[in-house]
């Protein structure tokens, strides 16, 4: 590369490192690992770069890139080889309702690979259900099934006794159940934007759960 193409990669790896640090970990659950995939992924964006800076959206082909190395990581046989002989001390900073980021860190770690991508980009990257989609490989069913199937999931781990949720807490901030909401989702913010706008509720089976949705964007900035 030249230079100048160079200094363009730079600046705009620095730029947004800390927003892919962010999904990165709500796909890992760890900071080790989240740092380890986004040096993955800016290796293949960098290889990638004269392509990548020609499209209008650059976050949208990084995140691309983000979780599909984390999928096919999961695929491979060295995640299921290689595991921590014990938890990594990952402590909570100081955040409102840091208590309920915990409750949905653990319940989100708790779910499959590819159901909890599901949620990272429907819900934290406010993605529809067609760009999801696109970004995962697959159809808008496979991405509305997916949901359900991670909602539902992430319901259970948060209502089961003695689970890490609080259920009555979570009725009482809003949440709703998969289904109340309005049909036909869209993303109403930029794409990748970390505190980009709210999609609207989406089909049956794939409404937003406000309080979890608020909780998880808590847990990515922990």
């Amino acid at each position: 590369m030249s230079a100048r193409t160079d200094e363009d990669f730079t600046a705009y790896v620095r730029a947004r490192l800390a927003w892919l640090r962010r999904v990165a970990y709500l796909l890992c659950q760890d900071w080790q690992g989240a740092d380890d995939l986004v040096q993955t992924a800016i290796t293949s964006l960098y290889v990638h770069w004269r392509r990548a800076r020609a499209l209008e959206n650059i976050d949208g082909y990084a995140r691309t890139i983000l979780v599909r190395s984390f999928l096919s990581e999961r695929r491979g046989g060295w995640a299921r080889r290689v595991t921590l002989a014990s938890p990594v001390p990952d402590l909570p900073g100081l955040a409102p309702d840091a208590d309920g980021a915990l409750d949905v860190r653990a319940a989100l770690a708790g779910l499959p690979p590819r159901q909890r991508a599901t949620l990272v980009l429907r819900f934290y990257c406010d993605l529809n259900v067609d760009q999801c989609a696109r970004v995962l490989g697959c159809s808008a069913g496979t991405v509305k099934s997916q949901t359900a199937k991670a909602l539902t999931g992430l319901r259970r781990a948060l209502e089961e006794p003695g689970g890490p949720g609080r259920a009555g807490e979570l009725r009482a901030a809003g949440h709703t159940e998969p289904g109340a909401g309005r049909a036909g989702a869209t993303g109403a913010g930029r794409p990748g934007a970390p505190g980009g706008g709210t999609p609207a509720s989406g089909p049956r089976g794939d409404a937003r759960p406000r309080a979890w949705v608020a909780s998880m964007r808590r847990a990515g900035r922990g």
